[in-house]
């Protein structure tokens, strides 16, 4: 029931079989979108219609962008990519558009002292109701991935989110290692991902795949890394993903090259084939 996924080179092709042909080769059952355009819509029916014929789930339509900006000219610009992009999910018929809720701060995805207080929560909620009202979608959902040093930070975060919106169109992105901000939460990833993987699952349209170290060096520095070179516990996190009992895309990422993702894939793998689960 989890299908795993990850970048292509072909992601910006106009063939919708060349771009099938090397998803097949690389092993992957879940995709993320292709560089693909509103304004182009009989491309878009025919990228969809190769990835049903060939039984790939196009998990997600990144939206990356800071519907939070304090620039007015900056967020409403945001606004209206997050419009499009989950208007694109809808149409190529993919899980979700993804974005993170945005920053206050001088970087698009960088930290704050203001992103955890009331104000900033109620500002998530009405921009997340802006993108989804104005699209309505009704096969795919609007998500935020979650962040170390903005909101949802946690699954209690989420929830609330979820609920203050109040959408049936938002729904859970996860990536676990986003959310790993300390040694305590490092060497207990298991317990993380049941805590995230069972208040969300409901909810969850795709997930990433990441894993992650620490330095030895004062202050606690914490490193994305490949798949298998961290702490992350993937046993614990496949097991939990396939207790779903749904499809659920696991979406490689960040990786420099395509022998990297191979090795990551491979790893992967290797955890499911011991626990006997199908990717």
């Amino acid at each position: 029931m989890i299908r795993l996924g990850g970048p292509v080179e072909s992601s910006q092709t106009e063939d919708p079989q060349a771009w099938i042909e090397e998803l097949k080769m690389l092993g992957y059952r879940a995709a993320f979108c292709p560089e693909l355009s509103l304004e182009r819509p009989e491309q878009l029916k025919l990228f969809r219609q190769a990835a049903e014929n060939a039984d790939i789930v196009i998990a997600e339509v990144g939206a990356w962008s800071n519907p939070l900006s304090r620039d007015e000219v900056e967020r409403a610009a945001a606004i209206r990519l997050c419009q499009e992009r989950l208007s694109l999910a809808q149409e190529v018929g993919a899980r979700c558009c993804v974005n993170i809720a945005g920053s206050l701060g001088s970087t698009w995805d960088g930290p704050h002292p203001d992103h955890f207080t009331d104000e900033t929560f109620a500002l998530i909620v009405d921009s997340v109701r802006e993108i989804i009202d104005a699209v309505k979608p009704s096969d795919t959902f609007y998500t935020l991935e979650m962040m170390p040093w903005m909101l949802p930070d946690s699954a209690d975060t989420y929830i609330r989110l979820i609920k203050a919106i109040d959408r049936s169109a938002f729904g859970v992105h996860i990536d676990p290692v986003n959310v790993v901000t300390g040694p305590r939460l490092l060497y207990g990833t298991a317990n993380l991902l049941k805590d995230i993987i069972g208040k969300l699952g409901a909810w969850i349209q795709s997930c990433h795949a990441k894993d992650i170290t620490i330095q030895q060096q004062l202050t606690v520095h914490l490193d994305e890394t490949r798949p298998g070179l961290g702490h992350l516990d993937y046993r614990a996190y496949l097991s939990l993903l396939h207790d779903l009992n749904r499809d659920v895309p696991l979406m490689l990422e960040h990786l420099p090259n395509q022998e990297e993702y191979r090795k990551a894939a491979n790893y992967i793998r290797s955890k499911a084939g011991e626990l006997g689960i199908s990717l």
